[in-house]
């Protein structure tokens, strides 16, 4: 089976990680970047090393000959010699120590050599014996804190990535597409849902001959191992995800989908409200049951009257098509009933991007090759927002002000010629007492201010976003609880607090498109949106590519009941800067 870019690349961070918990100077950064790259790379890369070899595999932006090497190594064997050395050099799980927040690859080795900790479980028995900190460099706080980080990391490895599953999803998708037997195919769970982190992959097959559907599953080249196989239903795995696949009769597929898509409370609750009327609502279809005496005998009892088509199952209840990413049990077989349901925004709705970043700080492309790649995007503008100095900022690459004012000049010259509108801005840090990095006197000539908390990110961050909300001369709050999924769970915000002080001072509130963020989360948007607060749905893009970032961000901000009126950049131009220029 051909390796994925994102294997590839887990593999040689790893390699990194081993290399810097040894003290390898160098090394750890090369593989990094190229780690990055790799995943990035339009082409399958394990494809192209097995066809032409490690001169083609460097046309890879930062794959030099030696890590070129080591990936047809891989394709060929199965191994890299290089890390299967480090993985005995250092016998321990580098991936699930490292995801608790303040244990870096350096921590992992430090405790390897003093306590012989090798695995999550370690560290947790270790903390909790009062070991840690008796190591040099660790402390009692530096323990307290781990040991408190502990258990948020256990939860996030039961747990994938939107951004990991969908694109497996996409594939599967794409590979039954091609098979005759398919009649309609579907993601369905928390997947369809858009919810941030999924569990597994559910897809829903529709087809009169589920025996060749579950052949194509088994035959997909994604598949790394096969769980089980029945004679509807086929569970494979790929990419450490599991793939379960279920075969339904076309007439029954709306039905299925929608049963398949709720949330527990959703489907709770829209099988009450079926009750209440003299019907059953379940996989098969909408049944009336208003004349059988006892509706719970079999699952197909009384009269169909609805199933084939999703949206004709809630229409047969009496309400109105309730969207997949709004299916949360939060309020919207009230709303449907009443036909309130809010008109969500879509990807075609979003006009610009207002947080970006380029080679002056620590993107990978220039600010002319970023506005080239929105305007084919189709937008009408793009604010160019490079990082400013300050906490958090990794290996320096934030501007100085007087580097930003000179950036500024440039933008200004740009946007003269530039086909779109081209807004000069930053993101600055939010320190941990609510002032922000970079001196009024140039903020006030920047067009888009975003305000993003970059360090010190546990505890209760409320008092010092509202700090920065109250800033007149910030624009949007990045990123607001500063989390990274699966890795550290930010600030805690009192997110109704955050809302109204927002809505009252005219700034908007960032749902941070990068799928490893997706920050604010649906149900801080919907706060946000009751409060009358605005919402800004950025990429964060480090590179052209990240624009399409904006899909997850959209998705999440519908998850909130975001409509389009609710989000700053769905607005033109004009109305965009006034909202800057308040």
């Amino acid at each position: 089976m051909t390796s994925s870019n994102d294997e590839l690349a887990s593999l040689f961070e790893e390699l990194a990680d081993r290399l810097d918990a040894q003290d390898v100077a160098y090394k750890p950064t090369a593989y990094r970047r190229a780690a990055e790259n790799i995943r990035e790379f339009p082409d399958t890369v394990a494809a192209l090393a097995e066809t032409d070899g490690v001169e083609a595999v460097q046309q890879i932006d930062r794959v030099g000959e030696a890590i070129a090497e080591k990936i047809v190594e891989y394709v060929e064997t199965g191994e890299i010699e290089e890390l299967d050395a480090q993985r005995e050099a250092l016998p321990v799980d580098i991936a699930g120590l490292t995801s608790v927040e303040g244990v870096g690859p350096k921590s992992v080795g430090t405790l390897y050599s003093a306590l012989g900790i090798e695995t999550l479980a370690d560290l947790e028995t270790a903390a909790e014996d009062g070991q840690i900190q008796t190591v040099s460099g660790f402390g009692q706080k530096t323990e307290a804190n781990i040991l408190e980080n502990i258990e948020f990391a256990k939860r996030a490895q039961q747990r994938q990535l939107l951004g990991e599953a969908l694109p497996i999803a996409t594939d599967l998708m794409a590979h039954l597409d091609g098979i005759g037997a398919v009649g309609r195919c579907e993601t369905a769970g928390s997947l369809r849902r858009w919810r941030e982190t999924i569990g597994d992959v559910d897809v829903l097959i529709a087809s009169d001959e589920p025996a060749a559907v579950i052949d194509a599953v088994e035959s997909w080249p994604a598949v790394e191992s096969i769980i089980e196989a029945g004679s509807q239903k086929a569970s494979v795995r790929t990419a450490g995800v599991r793939v379960d696949c279920r075969v339904v009769d076309p007439a029954e597929f709306g039905a299925a989908l929608q049963y398949f898509t709720g949330s527990k409370e959703h489907n709770v609750q829209l099988r009450n409200h079926a009750i209440d009327r003299g019907l059953k609502v379940n996989e098969y279809g909408v049944f009336d049951v208003s004349a059988i005496d006892d509706p719970d005998d079999g699952q197909r009892v009384g009269e169909r009257i609805a199933g084939s088509a999703e949206p004709d199952v809630y229409n047969a209840l009496g309400l109105s098509y309730v969207e997949p990413e709004l299916r949360e049990g939060r309020g919207e077989i009230e709303a449907a009933a009443a036909g309130e349901l809010p008109n969500l925004l879509t990807l075609d709705d979003i006009r610009g991007d207002l947080h970006i970043h380029t080679t002056s700080s620590d993107g990978t492309e220039s600010i002319e090759s970023m506005v080239a790649a929105a305007t084919e995007r189709g937008y009408d503008y793009l604010s160019i927002t490079d990082h400013a100095t300050g906490p958090g900022m990794v290996g320096g690459v934030g501007l100085t002000d007087d580097e930003l004012e000179s950036q500024l000049a440039t933008i200004h010259e740009l946007d003269d010629d530039a086909a779109i509108t081209v807004f000069a801005g930053v993101e600055a840090n939010i320190h941990a007492d609510g002032e922000i990095s970079v001196g009024d006197e140039l903020l006030e000539q920047l067009d888009c201010v975003v305000g993003s908390p970059h360090a010190a990110l546990d505890g209760d961050g409320t008092d010092r976003l509202l700090a920065a909300v109250n800033n007149p001369l910030v624009d949007v709050i990045g990123h607001p609880t500063g989390r990274l999924l699966g890795q550290r769970s930010g600030l805690d915000i009192d997110s109704s607090t955050l809302a109204t002080a927002a809505a009252d001072t005219d700034t908007a509130l960032e749902v941070n498109a990068n799928p490893r963020r997706l920050d604010l989360d649906g149900s801080r948007v919907q706060a946000a949106i009751d409060a009358g607060a605005t919402i800004a749905i950025n990429t964060d893009a480090h590179r052209s590519e990240r624009f399409d970032y904006v899909n997850y961000g959209v998705h999440t901000a519908r998850r909130g009941w975001a409509q389009s009126d609710d989000v700053l950049n769905c607005q033109p131009v004009d109305a965009v800067r006034a909202f800057f220029d308040r």
